[in-house]
């Protein structure tokens, strides 16, 4: 086949990198490098004019989080949709606005999915990430590439940086887990310091699960059978490989991914069926370049270039299950982007930055009568920042253009050409007291996606651009205190009112077997978000908390003469919040988080039948390192959702009761 071919050249290409791995971060997140790695909360950084959450490296791995959608969980204003299984889709929903205006970037260059709008979190692994940050709105630095600008919320994954010491050349850091669901899960990360100017990393992960567990089916009357969850097994392997290099008063950085999996659907349980047999194959790869140079006080500038290449195989085999009709599809997209941003700083406190962007997209298929398409977008920046001693101020434009083609037979939709600006301010009144006020206004809007747009019977070429407008005010308030045993306080909070206009959704035809997608949408968001953190110290023990709610109500407002016109829009809770607490013992650590989703309904339609019930999630952790003559081995014991909370995040995938994980990790 095409798409194993493919990997044996990939795979060999890898191999022949494997002592060079670039996980360099750009120059403005080398502070996140030095936070204290005793806090394992999400932390805001205060200084920011953007609301802005983060997780570190040391933070993440004690969260009992396995990928980065787990992690995510952890942040306030954002939903996560899970599927169900260890191998279940996994996307996130910032802010109610929907997966499709959330990007995804990983290592400074964003990751991309022009066939269906989505990026699986669950493929992304945290043994090899130092941070993963969230932003409302987009990022508070002014340079950077255009696309940056081009979200309604942004994630940022970053892989890990090597560091070295003078004496040091190597470091090496193995890790085995296994657990319930048959997990066995190894992973290996090699770093090497060729020279003082130039270092390389090698990682590489594989996981295996039968991804079967036991769940209570919820019935009429409550939850009354139990069944076991059966086709969500999953085989992955993961390899990253790049180099990096420092020059004077800037870097220069190269990466190349893959990602190999065969995973089952477990599917919807409904109407008594507990077993799917649906399967699927992806091959995701890309590589990935960067150079950033600082060539004077005055100016800098920042190239990225970037392949990719994803490959979907999906299966389903009534010959195996009588209940699914023969599907056997294979899907081939291609991705070629380039950036260039500029930066000039007028004074020592006015910069300007102007950035252009380049992307093309190809999509093949071996569909009957499939479009083709071929997507040219180009992307034009304009941002100014005014950085006082009080007082930061950013505004940001934004011109977005986009052409397409397709095969003779079909139809191509029409070019697009859209402005939309950003602005953000932050004020401090007080000089000696640490408080902050922000604001943000942001327009912005996601094309409709291939699948939208040019999808067999369903897709419609004349749908417009899906548009947002975000209005933002909050605070931050940190202090420490010195000579006690309470160290310090952190909070923040946040009132926001975002707008979804032209919503895309699909509304059947006069033949009910085909849909079509239409402009019709039209949502009102209001919402609060508040986080409150803590850091104690009592003698040799420390103590961190953390807490984050959300409130949302998030209202469609479609169409006036609907039965259910201005209910709360599918999956989104009033309420939900987390709660973590660290403590730390000499070589001891624990870790208790808890995750609360408060009451929603599958539909715009808020009647009973719809109604999904709150839930939460309890996770214990207790970890021990042990010095050797060599190295370090830490030993950790996780307990997941330990009160065995039967909950189903989207209707009818029912989501593992507890479970167990143990791990064995060695570093020098």
């Amino acid at each position: 086949m095409l798409g194993q071919r493919f990997l044996t050249v990939i795979l060999l290409y890898v191999l022949l990198w494997g002592h060079t791995v670039c996980v360099c971060a750009q120059n403005r997140l080398d502070s996140l490098q030095h936070l204290d790695e005793v806090v394992i909360t999400a932390r805001s950084l205060e200084k920011e004019v953007i609301p802005v959450q983060q997780l570190t490296g040391e933070q993440l791995r004690r969260l009992s989080s396995h990928n980065v959608a787990d992690a995510l969980r952890y942040f306030s204003g954002l939903q996560i949709k899970d599927y169900g299984g260890v191998g279940g889709l996994k996307t996130v929903n910032i802010r109610s606005m929907g997966t499709n205006h959330v990007g995804v970037f990983y290592d400074g260059i964003e990751l991309g999915n022009a066939q269906n709008g989505t990026v699986d979190l669950g493929r992304f692994s945290l043994d090899n990430m130092e941070s993963v940050t969230m932003y409302n709105g987009q990022k508070s630095a002014i340079f950077q590439p255009a696309k940056d600008f081009g979200s309604a919320g942004s994630i940022y994954l970053q892989s890990r940086v090597p560091s070295f010491a003078d004496n040091e050349n190597d470091h090496v850091k193995a890790t085995f887990k296994t657990g319930s669901f048959g997990l066995i899960n190894p992973a290996v990360l090699w770093e090497h310091k060729l020279s003082d100017r130039i270092g390389t990393s090698f990682s590489a992960e594989y996981m295996s699960s039968t991804g079967k567990y036991k769940f209570s089916y919820r019935k009429q009357d409550g939850y009354d059978t139990t069944a076991v969850r059966k086709n969500g097994d999953v085989n992955a392997l993961r390899i990253e490989a790049g180099l990096h290099g420092k020059i004077n008063s800037g870097y220069w950085r190269a990466k190349t991914y893959l990602y190999n999996s065969e995973r089952g659907y477990p599917g919807a349980v409904v109407r008594n069926k507990f077993s799917h047999e649906d399967r699927q194959w992806d091959t995701n790869f890309f590589t990935q370049g960067a150079f950033k140079k600082d060539f004077t006080g005055r100016y800098s500038i920042m190239a990225n270039v970037k392949y990719a290449y994803d490959y979907l195989h999906y299966l389903a085999d009534p010959n195996k299950d009588e209940s699914l009709m023969f599907t056997d599809n294979h899907y081939y997209q291609h991705e070629v982007y380039a950036s260039l941003a500029n930066r000039i700083g007028i004074t020592s406190w006015w910069d300007v930055s102007v950035s252009a962007d380049y992307q093309f997209n190809l999509l093949n298929a071996d569909l009957k009568d499939f479009a083709y398409p071929r997507r040219h977008t180009q992307m034009l920046a304009a941002a100014t920042a005014v950085n006082l001693e009080k007082f930061k101020f950013q505004v940001s434009v934004l011109g977005t253009f986009v052409q397409e083609h397709v095969n003779e037979e079909v139809t191509a939709a029409p070019d697009k050409s859209e402005w939309t600006p950003a602005a953000a301010m932050s004020y401090k009144p007080f000089d000696d007291i640490d408080l902050n006020f922000r604001s943000f206004y942001k327009r912005i809007f996601r094309m409709p996606t291939l699948n939208d747009l040019y999808y067999t019977f369903v897709g419609n070429v004349y749908l417009k651009p899906e548009f947002t407008n975000q209005y933002n005010i909050g605070a931050v308030y940190k202090k420490s205190f010195d000579g006690m045993s309470f160290r310090n306080i952190e909070l923040q909070a946040d009132v926001y009112y975002n707008e979804v206009e032209n919503k895309i959704v699909a509304t059947p035809t006069s033949n009910f077997f085909r849909w079509t997608m239409v402009n019709l949408g039209k949502v009102e968001i209001r919402g609060i978000d508040f986080a409150f953190q803590s850091g104690w110290l009592f003698g040799d023990v420390t103590m961190n908390t953390r807490m984050n709610y959300t409130y949302q109500k998030a209202q469609d407002f479609t169409d006036p003469d609907a039965e259910f016109y201005g209910g709360q829009i599918p999956y989104i809770p009033w309420h939900s919040g987390s709660a973590v607490v660290n403590l730390n013992w000499r070589k001891w650590e624990a870790n208790y988080s808890f995750i609360y989703t408060g009451k929603r309904y599958t539909s715009q339609a808020n009647i009973p039948v719809n109604y999904q019930q709150p839930w939460y999630t309890s996770d214990f952790s207790l970890a021990r390192r042990i010095l050797l003559k060599t190295g370090e081995l830490k030993a950790t014991l996780e307990v997941n959702n330990m009160f065995n909370q039967q909950y189903e995040v989207v209707a009818c995938y029912p989501m593992p009761g507890i479970n167990f994980k143990f791990i064995l990790q060695y570093s020098f």
